[in-house]
């Protein structure tokens, strides 16, 4: 099963190389709006990330903050662990296999 999800995984992104848009590849973002504020969500492999923005009354940015998904997903692995031997938690660790320093972004 890995084999054939390495395969697909190759063919897509050949695929997508092949097929790239012409134009520029970076855009220039424009001014911010002062006293804002932006969430964004995306899905990643290990689910939801999401960034905040906030601007202060002159526009510039007072707050950037990322959120990953193992920081959702760490509460779960303690709820796992409770009434088991410590002997269990390497076991438990690697099976929810959660980021120790957010780059699971």
């Amino acid at each position: 099963m890995r084999a054939l999800e390495i395969d697909e995984t190759l063919r897509f992104i050949i695929e997508q190389l092949e097929n790239l848009p012409e134009g520029e590849i970076k855009a220039e973002s424009g001014k911010t709006v002062p006293d804002s504020g932006v969430i964004s969500m995306i899905e990643g492999w290990r689910g939801e990330i999401v960034h905040s923005v906030f601007t202060d009354s002159k526009g510039n940015l007072i707050n950037y903050k990322i959120k990953d998904p193992s920081f959702n997903n760490w509460y779960g692995l303690s709820l796992a662990l409770r009434e088991t031997a410590i002997s269990d938690f390497p076991l438990c660790n690697k099976s929810f296999d959660l980021s120790y320093a957010g780059h699971d972004l």
